[in-house]
């Protein structure tokens, strides 16, 4: 029996429009929630979100068998987060702050068994492998690994072309706001130059054998991303959709008063 199939991988290979939702409140029970959506995938994030090893695996666990894919972003691309976090389950992992080719296939090799990579191969004893219930998990992991980069700043988006050209990275994920602040122009997504950047680059990773993808927070956004390339299209975040409907109802009943 070989590693599950990741069908978010699949699909991207399939070229098909993956629309996808931001996961931040690091608990199992609002993940759970989201899948009932039908979000292709949802992100469950390490960087910006108080999540931890336990907390992931949690929402691994119950994501399991949805529709919606998982898609771990980690707070960085270290060798032993990135094993780990396999070992855990995760199949698609997204990457923050990639700015060279060379960090990219790092990146690749650090997901990767031997002799392709450099990925520890004591996975007999983790959730992965079912428990070493999959006994040949190590020589089929590797083909279904999703490694997704996020291109975020200025040097990032100078060496989009030669990290397009690694083997192993599945898609690329440009960072609006990161890249608006490394311009100069923090807070200012919308900015004309900005978004002459974020349209380049996207169209850029389509042209590849890349998936392009982004996280948009209005429609208009995101319409937009997807004219401009986006394939693996994520458009809100659980913790501001809530708090967006939670002032608005409060706001509403304060005009009653």
């Amino acid at each position: 029996m070989p590693a599950p199939t990741n069908m978010f991988k699949q699909r991207l290979k399939q070229g098909e429009l993956v629309i996808g939702c931001w996961a931040g409140f690091a608990d199992p029970y609002p993940t759970e929630l989201m899948a009932t959506a039908g979000f292709d995938w949802l992100v469950i994030d390490g960087e910006h979100a108080p999540n931890d090893l336990k907390s992931i695996t949690a929402q691994l666990q119950v994501l399991e068998g949805k529709h919606s894919e998982a898609v771990v972003r980690l707070p960085v691309g270290n060798e032993w987060l990135i094993k780990q976090m396999l070992d855990a389950g995760a199949q698609t992992l997204l990457i923050p702050m990639v700015e060279s080719a060379e960090q990219a296939r790092q990146l690749v090799r650090a997901c990767r068994y031997p002799p392709e990579g450099i990925r520890g191969s004591g996975a007999a004893l983790a959730r992965a492998s079912q428990f070493a219930a999959i006994p040949d998990y190590a020589q089929t992991a590797n083909a279904q690994i999703c490694l997704l980069v996020q291109v975020e700043t200025v040097k990032g988006m100078d060496a989009l072309d030669d990290i397009l050209a690694v083997e192993g990275v599945d898609g690329v994920f440009i960072g609006p706001s990161d890249l608006a602040a490394d311009m100069g122009l923090l807070g200012q997504t919308e900015h004309p130059e900005v978004r002459a950047a974020i349209e380049a680059g996207l169209g850029k990773i389509a042209a590849s054998d890349k998936a392009a993808g982004i996280l948009a927070l209005t429609d208009e956004a995101a319409d937009l991303y997807r004219t401009w390339g986006a394939q693996f299209l994520a458009v809100g975040i659980d913790v501001v959709m809530l708090a967006q409907a939670a002032r608005a109802l409060m706001a509403s009943w304060e005009a009653k008063r």
